[in-house]
């Protein structure tokens, strides 16, 4: 019986790798078609082969500056920005096991994109600027919302609460900020507000793609600690995670890279917040999901942007279409784990 038992361990956990690569390889795939189309599509719809020569570097008159000038920056900030906001996202989901525990409810990113704001409205900043201003105040957020959440014991509760009072308070400085700008700076506020790939440059993608590949293979290496975190503190330290040095440098990697995405295409809404949960919908438990969540939030930004580009007449920014797709799942979310006694 012991030996059958084993067995069928083993028998599952076979089962639920391929899963796992199965579905990492569809969603890999579904961002490749979706990149293609990011530099296919657009008011005029150019060969193959004239975009392929265009990105090799030929003069290709009408479509190299379409291609490598607008069509380009804007692929590759939705790429590493989405990959940035699903892993950011998975990672305090799975840490604090709370669903609404993501750098858009808690506030994270309300304090990186007030900092931004200001750095627009107030220093006339751009650039190197708004995204070192993003990253030390998405840190200082955090620190803020941690020992304020404390108390006599730490709650993930309370931390959550904390958190959206937070990003109340931090939305009321955006607002007074936008209304005491001068006019000329309001339009650049309020597109990057929206959450916005339009106008992306290859100028200003360096700091988010090396952001993206410096944290993120830190963040998919602790993927397993993370899992084990998941499990409760006193779990996880007696299966040997040294749980404040595993917490210190997932919450430090996270942050750097949803501040760093956020200062490059504004706060995309709710991409955080809906990554992780599709993730382990489609691949299951058992195996770390931070590779599966970073591909939803890669598929949730293109696509999203492809829709607010060609399904309406008039065209909305990718943070409008993945704010309606999000609000209802939030709406829901609340509503069950108020019925729970979770909140």
């Amino acid at each position: 019986m012991r030996n059958e038992s084993v067995e069928w361990i083993k028998v599952g956990r076979r089962q639920r790798h391929r899963r796992w690569i199965l579905v990492t390889v569809c969603l890999a795939v579904l961002a490749c078609l979706l990149c293609c189309a990011m530099l296919l599509l657009g008011n005029t719809i150019y060969p193959v082969k004239e975009v392929i020569r265009a990105l090799s570097g030929d003069s290709v008159k009408g479509v190299s500056f379409a291609v490598n000038t607008i069509r380009l920056p804007r692929m590759l900030a939705g790429l590493f920005a989405g990959f940035a906001f699903g892993i950011a996202g998975y990672v305090f989901q799975t840490m604090l096991r709370n669903p609404l525990a993501n750098p858009n409810v808690i506030g994270i990113t309300s304090g990186s994109s007030a900092a931004a704001v200001f750095c627009i409205t107030v220093l006339h900043a751009s650039g190197a600027i708004v995204s070192a201003a993003s990253v030390i105040a998405g840190l200082a957020t955090v620190i803020v919302i941690y020992f304020l959440s404390r108390g006599r014991a730490f709650s993930i509760g309370r931390l959550i609460l904390i958190g959206i009072g937070m990003q109340a308070m931090l939305d009321a400085v955006i607002s007074y900020l936008i209304l005491i700008s001068s006019q000329q700076d309001i339009p650049a506020a309020l597109r990057w507000l929206a959450g916005s790939l339009n106008g992306s440059q290859m100028r200003e993608l360096p700091p988010l793609v090396l952001t993206v590949m410096i944290f993120a293979p830190i963040v998919i290496l602790l993927g397993k600690r993370l899992n084990l975190l998941e499990l409760g503190e006193q779990s996880a330290t007696s299966l040997g995670v040294a749980t404040d040095k595993t917490r210190i440098a997932l919450i430090v990697s996270s942050v750097f890279m949803i501040a760093i995405a956020t200062a490059t295409t504004g706060p995309i809404a709710f991409v955080s917040f809906l990554s992780g949960p599709i993730a382990k919908r489609l691949v299951g438990v058992g195996f770390s999901n931070v590779i599966p969540a970073g591909l939803v939030g890669v598929n949730l930004v293109l696509a999203a942007d492809l829709i607010g580009q060609f399904a309406f007449e008039v065209r909305f920014p990718v943070g409008i279409i993945t704010g309606l797709l999000g609000a209802p799942y939030l709406i829901f979310l609340l509503i069950r784990m108020n019925r729970k006694g979770e909140l």
